[in-house]
């Protein structure tokens, strides 16, 4: 029963924490386009001084939610902290020392399979965050409530792997693993983080308590969305495709009442073989009721669909004005 409950929260999050770390891969190999040639560029010293500033920062976060507010309280995260975590409350040695040995393989994978920079800025964040794990082991947690410490130790923890994140690192070996294996198995990324967990969390529950790998689930959720709010920001896009037979009065409208650019394309049905136009808008989602009614008051006919844009880059995304 307890298995049943934890691959149902599973589902619901991996693939959000999959695509995070894939986003973090992207930004540790940055490209240009030349001539039809990739060609790399090299990062520059002040970018590479600032991710490793912000990925010193962010471990001192993580570092100070796992042995101020989870570990006291006997709750875990996921992937290898986790584990780490379950063998320090066991063995009783230092969370530092799993953390170091633990990930280290995983980084190896990482340098083999993503790449020399995500594995660099990733060994990075492990050495840091197990020096804030060690610096932090003796102070006592001022939590004393365990929902408490789950719900906002997962939300401290979450704001400080996503900070790794955005710089292009990561803090857990799990996810590298994952991204290792699913080129060479039937399973996608999400899949693999999701076995490895309930694995886990299943070793939480006879280790800890059945309530305690409860609370833990709980705090591994916290996690994954307050590193989708790091990532991405409160202020989420949406990307719009609008197929009209009125495409002029449309862009016209959504260009006077949002103040947003439009990309106009031809295109032609696949089996009616008519032309029509799609209209493309990128808006916010405190938008999105008011272009649906903006469409259908103009073309009640129109077909519309909205869709989650996970960041905006280049162009002129800037909302112009409308008054």
């Amino acid at each position: 029963m307890q298995e049943k409950k934890v691959t149902n929260i599973e589902k619901v999050v991996n693939n959000e924490k999959a695509a995070n770390l894939q986003n973090a891969v992207n930004k540790s190999s940055e490209t240009n386009s030349k001539n039809g040639n990739v060609v790399h560029k090299k990062t520059g010293f002040k970018k590479h001084l600032y991710r490793i500033v912000m990925i010193f920062l962010g471990a001192f976060i993580a570092g100070f939610a796992l042995e101020i507010c989870l570990l006291p309280n006997s709750v875990i995260d996921g992937g290898v902290v986790g584990v780490s975590m379950i063998l320090s409350h066991v063995t009783g040695v230092s969370l530092s020392i799993f953390l170091i040995v633990i990930n280290i393989p995983f980084v190896y994978f990482g340098y083999k399979q993503i790449g020399k920079s995500f594995a660099l800025y990733t060994l990075i964040g492990i050495i840091f965050l197990s020096f804030w794990t060690f610096v932090f082991e003796n102070y006592n947690s001022f939590f004393h409530d365990t929902l408490l410490a789950a719900v906002f130790g997962g939300l401290i923890l979450g704001v400080g792997i996503g900070l790794v994140m955005r710089s292009g690192g990561c803090m857990d070996g799990t996810e590298i693993l994952a991204i290792v294996f699913s080129s060479k198995l039937p399973f996608s990324v999400g899949d693999i983080v999701m076995a490895c967990n309930v694995f886990i969390f299943t070793a939480a529950g006879i280790v800890l308590g059945w309530e305690q790998a409860l609370y833990s689930m709980l705090t591994y959720v916290v996690v994954t969305k307050a590193i989708d709010v790091v990532l991405t920001g409160f202020n989420e896009s949406k990307a719009c495709f609008i197929i009209t037979d009125k495409s002029e009065d449309i862009t016209s409208a959504l260009l006077r009442r949002l103040g947003r650019g439009i990309t106009v394309m031809e295109a032609e049905g696949g089996y009616s073989k008519d032309q029509k136009t799609v209209l493309y808008v990128i808006i916010t989602k405190l938008e999105i009721s008011k272009l649906k009614s903006i469409v259908g008051d103009i073309d009640p006919n129109a077909f519309v669909t909205i869709s989650d844009v996970y960041e905006v880059m280049g162009g002129n995304f800037k909302k112009k004005s409308i008054h």
